[in-house]
């Protein structure tokens, strides 16, 4: 069983959203041209979103230090949501922006193993070590997410459900913005929730 995350703890987790550093504070909305971006994955390969023109494409924003992020893991929610999209041709790519100075950080081999160990299944996980990408997004929290169309538009910014807590049993019953969004696009429908409040653990930019 899961335990629950006690009040004085949720209270300090809660307070990690509100930690967000001002130059993170971009503006990649819905409606407007994704940032482009070429990153080395966690293998060294060079990945650009250009790669993808054509497909759909999610950005998840990641930190496994993060208990946040490790909700949406260990409960077994990102990895089904990962393995469902990308069966039907969506590109999911997790990116890291922690800077290699804290303590969170993780070395490419050690970040893949850990996102592997949860039973991850993202197109890459991709190297975001001094936040250009980061910032060009706004990427505030861990995790954070975007849902990009196949002309290259953003259909979806924020948060990934709207369950706001770190305890992995708030999976069950959440609203997934994420899910609902690619949902909409795959049946050729406007997304009808183009947006929601990110939450989560702030981007540890350097």
């Amino acid at each position: 069983m899961i335990a629950r995350i006690a009040p004085a703890a949720a209270a300090l987790l809660a307070a990690a959203v509100s930690l967000v550093p001002p130059a993170a504070r971009a503006d990649a909305s819905p409606g407007q041209p994704a940032p482009a971006f070429t990153l080395r994955d966690t293998a060294g390969r060079n990945v650009s979103l250009a790669d993808f023109r054509g497909r759909t494409v999610v950005l998840e924003w990641t930190n496994p230090g993060c208990p946040f992020v490790r909700k949406h893991y260990v409960s077994g929610n990102l990895p089904a949501l990962q393995s469902k999209y990308a069966a039907g041709g969506v590109v999911w790519l997790a990116v890291n922006s922690t800077n290699p100075d804290h303590a969170d950080y993780l070395a490419p081999a050690a970040l893949s193993k850990a996102l592997k160990d949860w039973g991850a299944a993202p197109g890459a996980v991709l190297m975001d070590p001094d936040g250009t990408a980061g910032r060009a997004y706004g990427a505030r929290t861990t995790p954070q997410m975007w849902v990009i169309d196949a002309q290259g538009t953003i259909r979806f910014a924020g948060g990934i459900d709207d369950r706001r807590s770190a305890n992995p049993e708030d999976v069950k019953g959440a609203r997934n913005h994420v899910a609902a969004a690619l949902d909409d696009l795959a049946a050729g429908r406007p997304v009808a929730t183009a947006s929601a409040p990110p939450y989560g653990c702030s981007v540890k930019y350097r």
